[in-house]
C-alpha cells in the first residue's frame, strides 16, 4: 500500500482525499498546467511517424475491414454537433461529439492504439522476413506467407473490454495467436465477441491491475509471446496520440476556429489513462495552448486523479485509498492508472472531474433522448466535464466543446436497450442546473 501521508503534501490537500474517500463528485485543477517540464521520449516527430505508417497500412486494412472502405483504409471517427444538449444545458459555445464509438475494427478510441501496436509489431517482423516497407505494398501482408509467419506468435493484453476487443480482433485477422487477460470487471458481451472472432480469453476472478500483473509474467514465459502493456507501451501512447492530427483537419473542413480567444475544450474519459492521455497529448501538439484538456473519472474509481494529485502516479491506487473501485463503467474500472498517463499529462492536462454512476447514467438517458446517439456507459461521462466546464473561469462563453465518445457501436442491441431503458428513466428523474 502506497503511503500517501506527508507525501508530496503540496500536491494535494486532504479535504480532495476526503471527497474522493466519501465517492463525492468533485473538481481538481491541475496546479502544473502550462508549467514548463523536460522533454519527453515521445514528440511530435514520433506521432508524426505514427500517422504516416498508419497511413502505409491503409490498403490492407482496406482489404481486411470492409468497412474502412469509405475511409480508405483509415480508422477514424467522425465529429458531429449536438446542439440540442447545447440548448438543454444553456451552454454558449458549440458544442461536438468525437464519435469514438463509430470508430471501425472494434468501435472505441483503443482502436488507434491496440491496432497501431500490433501493426507495428507486425511490420517489424514483416521486415525481418523480407519485406520493405519503403517499397512493399502493405496489401501484400495478407499473403500466406506471412500469416505463417504471423501465426507463430501470440499477441497478449490486459484488458477490462476496449482494449481487448482491438488487439484481439487486429491480432486476429493478420494470423496471429491473440490471448486476452481480463479482469472480473469485463463484460459478458466483450468476452463473448472476442472468442467468437478465435481469440483465447483469460479470465481472472481479480482487479484490472493485478490482472495485467498477472498477465505480463504470464507473456514473459512464452518466448513467442508480444505483450502489450496497457500500463505503460508508449506505442498505444503514439496511435492514441494520432487523433490530433485528424481532428485538426476535421475541425478545420468544418470551419471551426480554434484559436486562445476561442479555445477547444475536450472532456476524456479516463480509466487506466493512457488513451485519453495520448489523445490530449496529440491535441496539445496541434493546438497548443488553444486546447483545454479534461479528463472524467468514476468517483468510485478515480485513479488518474489520484495519482496526478498526490504526485504518486502509478505508485497509488484507489483501493489504497479504501475505495471499493466498483462502478457500471467497466471501461473505466480501473484502480491504479497507467505508468506514463500522469508522467505526460502533467503539464498538459487542464483538470479532472469525477462523476457518479447515477449521473453518468443521466447523460446516457440525455444523449440517447436528445441527440439519439447510442454510447456505453463508461463513454458518456465527458458530459459531466461539460456542465462542470460552467464553472471554470478560465474557459470562456467563446469554446467550442468537444465531448469525446469512447465506445458502443459494438454492444449488442438487447444489452443497449436494457441499457437505455434505465438511463432515459434515470435523466427523466433527475434536475440538471
Amino acid at each position: 500500500m502506497a503511503n500517501i501521508s506527508g507525501k508530496k503534501s503540496t500536491e494535494y490537500t486532504s479535504t480532495l482525499l476526503d471527497q474522493l474517500k466519501d465517492y463525492q463528485e468533485t473538481f481538481w485543477k491541475n496546479p502544473n498546467y502550462n508549467t514548463v517540464l523536460p522533454t519527453l521520449s515521445v514528440d511530435r516527430n514520433v506521432i508524426f511517424q505514427a500517422n504516416r505508417r498508419l497511413e502505409r497500412f491503409a490498403p490492407y486494412l482496406e482489404d481486411a475491414f470492409p468497412d474502412t472502405k469509405k475511409s480508405k483504409g483509415i480508422i477514424e471517427s467522425p465529429i458531429q454537433e449536438m446542439n440540442e444538449i447545447r440548448h438543454f444545458l444553456s451552454i454558449d459555445g458549440c458544442v461536438l461529439i468525437k464519435r469514438d464509438d463509430l470508430m471501425p475494427v472494434s468501435g472505441s478510441i483503443k482502436s488507434r492504439g491496440g491496432i497501431y501496436e500490433v501493426l507495428c509489431f507486425a511490420e517489424d517482423l514483416a521486415v525481418k522476413n523480407g519485406f520493405n516497407s519503403e517499397s512493399d505494398d502493405y496489401s501484400d501482408l495478407a499473403n500466406e506467407k506471412f500469416r505463417r509467419i504471423f501465426s507463430q506468435w501470440q499477441i497478449e493484453v490486459a484488458s477490462t473490454g476496449n482494449l481487448g476487443l482491438s488487439v484481439g480482433l487486429m491480432a486476429s485477422t493478420l494470423g496471429f495467436k491473440a490471448r486476452i487477460h481480463m479482469s472480473h470487471d469485463a463484460t459478458t458481451w466483450k468476452i463473448n465477441k472476442l472468442r467468437q472472432n478465435g481469440v483465447d480469453v483469460k479470465i481472472y476472478d481479480d482487479n484490472f491491475s493485478n490482472a495485467v500483473a498477472a498477465a505480463r509474467e504470464s507473456s514473459k514465459q512464452n518466448p513467442y509471446s508480444y505483450f502489450v502493456d496497457d500500463e505503460g507501451s508508449k506505442l498505444l501512447f503514439a496511435g492514441y496520440a494520432t487523433a490530433g492530427e485528424r481532428v485538426k483537419k476535421q475541425l478545420s473542413d468544418m470551419h471551426i476556429e480554434v484559436s486562445k480567444n476561442k479555445p477547444l475544450v475536450v472532456y476524456l474519459p479516463a480509466g487506466v489513462g493512457g488513451s485519453p492521455s495520448g489523445v490530449a497529448f496529440g491535441l496539445k501538439l496541434q493546438f497548443g495552448d488553444a486546447v483545454i484538456p479534461i479528463f472524467v473519472e468514476p468517483t468510485h474509481v478515480p485513479s488518474v486523479l489520484l495519482g496526478m494529485a498526490t504526485g504518486l502516479d502509478h505508485d497509488i491506487s484507489v483501493y489504497d485509498l479504501g475505495l471499493d473501485g466498483k462502478t457500471a463503467a467497466d471501461g473505466l474500472a480501473v484502480g491504479r492508472p497507467s505508468m506514463i498517463a500522469g508522467r505526460y499529462m502533467k503539464n498538459k492536462l487542464f483538470g479532472i472531474a469525477t462523476v457518479s454512476d447515477q449521473n453518468m447514467f443521466a447523460y446516457q438517458g440525455m444523449l440517447k433522448k436528445l441527440e439519439n446517439i447510442e454510447a456505453e456507459p463508461s463513454a458518456v461521462v465527458g458530459i459531466r466535464g461539460l456542465i462542470q466546464s460552467k464553472e471554470i473561469a478560465e474557459i470562456p462563453d467563446t469554446a467550442t466543446h468537444l465531448i469525446w465518445s469512447t465506445g458502443g457501436s459494438m454492444v449488442p442491441a438487447e444489452t443497449m436497450r436494457e441499457y437505455e431503458d434505465h438511463a432515459i428513466t434515470i435523466f427523466n428523474q433527475t434536475h440538471f442546473e
